[in-house]
Parts: C-alpha cells; structure tokens; sequence
C-alpha cells in the first residue's frame, strides 16, 4: 500500500476511536432500559411530606423524601420545568473568579428560600420560579473573604402564631439576620433593626477571614450558628465559638467555646501549657444538626490553629476535630468523641453529622454518623455517644520536625471500610503517557510517604487523603427503607511542606507564579505550602476514579456498590485513550452532596461537568442526566405542589474547583 492510501484509512481510525471513547463514557445512558417495580404513591400527602424545610430537609441531614412521583421508571422523561438567574453571574467583584453557588433552597408554604454567594436571599414561587422578593446584606464585595459562598439559610415559625415565619442567614461578614418569610425585610424586633454581629468575643482579627457559610441550626426556639475561620494564617485566630440565640429577640442565650479554658473542664488537660488559651479555631463550619426530641445539637468542630504543624498546641486538643452534643438549652457538653487527634492535616468534620435511626439487637437505636475527610465513616449512638461499629486506636507515622510531637495513634473504625485509598506508591503513578506515569512515580519517591496521617514534613509529605477529602462538606444521604447511606468522595493527592521561617518569605517569592497555596503559620517555626500533585499533562498523578459514589449498608457496615462520579471537561484525547485502556472511568473532584428519595433514586450533581445524575439506589447505575447552564457544585433538593414533584438545584459552579460558573436555579419536573 503506497503511503497516499495508508493516509486515507486515518481519518476512518480516528472515526472509530471517537466513537469507541463516546461509548464507553456514556455506555450507562445508552443501555437498554430497565423496568422497575413502581413504588406505591402517597396518598393524603401532608405538608411534612412535600415540603423542604432544613438544609438537609430534616433537622438531623437524612436529605430523604418520601415523593414517589418521580421513579426509576419515569426519571428518564424529566425535562427542565423553568430557571432563575439571580444575576450575581454579572457581578464585577473581584469575588466572583472564587465564589461558589453551593446553597440548597428550603421549600416551605410554596415558597422557596435560596441564598447566593454573596448572602443575598431571593423568595421564589415554588411551582413557577418567579421572583417574590430579594434580601440583599449588602455585604463589602471589595474585602477578599476567605471563601465566597453560602449554603443555604434557616427557617422558623412561631409556635405561638404571633411573629409568623422567619427566614435567618448567617453572612459572609458575620452577621446573624433574621427575615420576615413573607415580605422579604428585616425583622426589627430581633437583635438590633434585625441583625446581630457575631464578630463580637471571638478575637476578631479582621473582615476578612471571620465568616459563616453554612444555615443555622434551629431549635426550640433558638438558632444556633458556627462560623467559618481562615486557616493557616498563624496561631492566635478567631475563637470558633458556637453561640445560640433567641429566635424572637436576638438574645444571646448560651456559647460554647471549642478550645476549653476552664481548668475543671476535663479536655482541658489535652492542650499542653497555656495553649488553650493562644490558640484559635477548632470552629464548626459545616452545618449542624439538632435533635429536638432529645434536646442536642451535634456540632462537628474542625481543627485548632494552624492546620499543619501543633507544636504550639502540644496534646491530643480534645473538642477540636470532634463531634460534639451539646444540651440545646444551656450549651452544656452532653457526650463528645475525638475523631482525629491533634490534627496536622487540615482533617476538619467537614459534614453535617446525620441523624438517623438503625436497629441493633433487635431493637431500634438512635445513631448520628459522622463523615470525615479521611473517608471514615463513624457511627454512634446519639444518646449515650457509644460506637455502633466498634473503633480502635492504631499506630500512624510519627512526625521528623523539630518541635513537633504527633499523635501515636489515630481512631479507626472496624467497618464500615475507608471508602477512599489510604495509601499512593510511587508504583501506582498515574498519566496518559510513560512520561507521565515515570515523573509521578519520581516525585512520590522523594516524599515521605507512608499513608494515611503521615505528617507534614521538611522535604514534603503525599498527603492522600488530602483536605479535601475523602468526603468534604458535601455529606451523606440516608435511605431507611433500605438502610443504605450515599456519599460522594475525593480522591486527589496533594503534597504538603512545612518551610522554615528564614527561608519562607524567599520561597514563596520564588514560588510566586506557581500553583502553590502558601500559608505564613504566624507565631510557629515554619510557614507551609500545599499543592496538587499534578502529571506534566496537568491531570492527577494518582490513578482514577478521582471522583466516586459509594453506597454503604449501616445494617451490616458493607459497601454495597462504588461508582465513579461525573467527568473533568477538560481532560484530553490522551487522558481518554488512557481510560479506556486501563478500563477505569475518571470520575470528577467533586463539591456538592447527593438527596435520595422514595423513588429508588439518587440525585447529584458535585462533578466538574455540568450535568444533574439520578442513580438507581440499588445498583449505582446512571438512570438519567440532565444538562445544565454551569456546574452544580450544590445539594440538590424536591418537594411536591399542586400535585407535581419538582427536583431544583442551584448551578453556579464552583470557583476554586474550576467548574463551569453562572447563577442559575433550575427545576425539574416530569412533562
């Protein structure tokens, strides 16, 4: 064959591997459909049923709903209902490149209630979509806030039928706000002209990196809110105390302070000198979840400052990295459990804690599970803290830094099973050419690198998982038909490295241009610089899927099935020749959690793409996608009005993740 005809069969080769690459990306949309047995309807649907009233539809974040109107037989047929632009896509802000859309709405009395990246609050007719009213904080868009989102707001209703309905949202520059439901404008009579700044007591450093991003809990007539605290920047921080206040008045009724101070307190012991009383956040950032019928709020507190090295808090820091339950009326610390002992790796309780009902022994207990950015999960008794599934202390790698003194052991659960690797070898180098696969494998080689909790060091430490997790602020779901619980993970390995104090500042001018997040550690020996560890190609050196979806029987503590998770727009013709020859699916770094309902569905969006998913519960399998105008870096959400079931999610991408962003809500709804 002369080379003018070989030349011919080329355009025909690469026909046939585009076509080979698009069906195997998206062989599960392309299968033959499945019948399923239809669930039973609901009849004498209630309010409780169809409505949306907390972040995560009950107080205690199962994010189930019993809607049967939208099933795994019909999913395929939803179309988008409308959408709404809150228009901060147009904002000239310097925030914008960075912020987040990550909220899920509340639905109550056929409303919506969505708050934006910049704490605006929008009311919007839950059947149409139509603006009703907007809430604008007027927050400073000139200040670089350490993040730029909001997760959603609160709700209220006034058990004695006076003050109506209130809307409540904790801002960006730390103000509790309190909202009338229907009109949209403050309510005077709560705090001062309807606010109140929480900047107060809690050693505020300044605008920027003192901020909340996650919906209050409600209770008993309290709010009880968290705050989000920049990390890394030195010892002395904001204090991450957790305070509850009257939902008539504003009054401040009670504060918990993470760090203990007072001498009886027994944790007290656990922070080495006067380091309780110098070190800052252990703060709740992620939301909380409140348990009325036994009087708790669960607080899932992260880690004291910095994040990288301890030696200025010797000890196990106990309440930091803990879950905590709080008695709701006096702020008292009922039961706690340390989770990660004097953290060194960013390892925050990123999730709201989920409050759920299991059997054991024939009898029904009541469990919180608490997600963690290692990809435990752990399970306890809500009432007394015992485990569920037994936990053991065992041995991790030790830390080589001078002043350093790290925990010898760390926390365990026998099962359920890590749900990400806890371990990245220099044999398992991933990349789409040999080129690649050798200068992973060459970097990992010359990293301490001895698994999970290896600590961060002087010549550079794999960290994987990294601080983003494992499972981050995107939680878990809850089926308890089935007893099955649904989360997403991470599986991105970073490189962490601590730098001395005389050579930081010459560093980081050096390392200026790169990709680097430097962070100084004010008041220790040494600054710190993290980054991704990315191939020459700029994809992840460890091997995918790099985003997955897990279901795990609590009844047993067995994953039932694990599936990769979305895909990355930008990966190359490289990358996907890659995939198909190691048979794996990529997967996406993904931000934003998943809903079940009663259906036999699981709906997600999180990935990089930009795209809606519902899974089938019982098997993982893609039943459906739906395309959106950005990135869902979002919880979804669904209710029911006039008869129609609607499932909404915010998609507005996600800024640090590199997703596609915009502002919309969009609605979903059967024909």
């Amino acid at each position: 064959m002369t080379p003018k005809k070989k030349w011919l069969f080329l355009p025909g080769f690469l026909l046939l591997l585009i076509a080979a690459i698009f069906v195997y990306r998206f062989r599960d949309l392309i299968s033959l459909p499945q019948t399923y047995p239809e669930p039973a309807s609901l009849t004498n649907v209630t309010a409780e049923q169809t409505n949306w009233p907390n972040y995560g539809r009950d107080a205690g974040g199962g994010r189930y709903s019993p809607l049967t109107q939208i099933h795994r037989n019909n999913v395929g047929n939803l179309k988008v209902a409308w959408t709404y632009h809150t228009g901060e896509a147009n904002s000239t802000s310097p925030l914008r490149k960075y912020a987040a859309f990550e909220a899920t709405p509340l639905m109550v009395d056929n409303t919506l209630y969505v708050s934006t990246p910049f704490s605006r609050v929008i009311a919007l007719d839950a059947q149409t979509g139509q603006e009703r009213w907007v809430y604008d904080p007027k927050i400073d868009l000139t200040v670089r806030y350490s993040e730029a989102t909001s997760r959603g707001v609160s709700t209220w209703l006034d058990p004695e039928q006076k003050l109506g309905r209130r809307i409540f949202i904790a801002t960006l520059d730390a103000r509790l706000i309190a909202i009338d439901a229907v009109t949209g404008q403050p309510c005077g009579d709560f705090g001062e002209s309807g606010q109140v700044d929480l900047k107060r007591e809690v050693r505020f450093t300044g605008p920027s990196n003192y901020q909340v991003t996650s919906p209050p809990a409600i209770i008993n007539n309290l709010v009880v809110v968290g705050s989000a605290i920049g990390d890394n920047r030195g010892v002395e921080l904001e204090r991450g105390v957790v305070r509850a206040y009257d939902a008539r008045t504003g009054k401040l009724a009670w504060s918990w302070d993470p760090i203990p101070k007072k001498p009886d307190d027994p944790a007290r012991k656990t922070w080495g000198g006067e380091s309780a009383e110098k070190t800052g956040a252990a703060n709740a950032w992620a939301p909380l979840s409140a348990d009325p019928e036994r009087g708790l709020v669960f607080v899932p507190t992260s880690s004291p400052s910095p994040d990288f090295y301890g030696g200025e808090r010797p000890g196990d820091n106990r309440y930091a990295n803990s879950i905590v339950a709080l008695r709701a009326a006096t702020g008292e610390v009922v039961w706690q459990y340390q989770l990660v002992h004097h953290d060194l790796w960013d390892f925050d309780i990123p999730a709201q804690p989920m409050l759920i009902h299991l059997k054991r022994n024939g009898r029904e207990v009541p469990a919180v599970v608490v997600a963690t950015k290692m990809g435990l999960l752990f399970v306890f008794n809500r009432e007394t803290g015992e485990p569920l599934f037994p936990i053991e202390e065992r041995s991790v790698p030790q830390s080589d830094v001078p002043g350093e003194v790290s925990s010898a052991t760390q926390p365990f659960p026998k099962l359920p099973r890590p749900l990400v690797p806890h371990q990245f070898k220099p044999e398992d180098a991933w990349g789409a050419l040999p080129s690649d696969r050798k200068w992973c494998g060459e970097q990992l080689a010359k990293l301490r690198n001895e698994g999970i909790y290896t600590p961060p060091s002087l010549k550079g430490t794999v960290a994987f998982p990294s601080n983003v997790g494992g499972i981050n602020w995107s939680g878990m779901s809850f089926d308890p038909i089935r007893n099955l619980l649904i989360t997403n993970t991470n599986r991105i390995a970073l490189v962490v490295k601590l730098i001395s104090r005389t050579d930081f500042d010459a560093e980081r001018a050096a390392g200026s241009k790169g990709k680097g997040e430097f962070a100084r550690q004010t008041g220790t020996p040494y600054g710190m610089v993290r980054e991704v560890l990315l191939s020459p190609h700029e994809t992840p050196c460890n091997p995918p899927p790099w985003g997955v979806l897990t279901a795990v029987d609590l009844n047993s503590g067995e994953v039932r099935w694990d599936v990769p998770l979305g895909t990355v727009p930008k990966v190359g013709i490289l990358e996907q020749i890659a995939m198909m020859r190691s048979k794996q699916s990529l997967g996406s770094p993904n931000m934003g959690g998943s809903i079940i309902t009663a259906g036999g569905l699981v709906f997600i969006g999180a990935a990089m793409d930009t795209a809606l998913r519902a899974f089938d519960i019982e098997s993982g399998k893609v039943l459906w996608q739906g395309e959106l105008p950005a990135s869902a870096n979002a919880t979804p959400m669904t209710y029911q009005i006039n008869g129609k079931q609607f499932v909404v999610v915010a998609a507005g991408g996600h800024g640090k993740l590199g997703s596609v962003l915009g502002d919309a809500v969009v609605a979903f709804a059967l024909p």
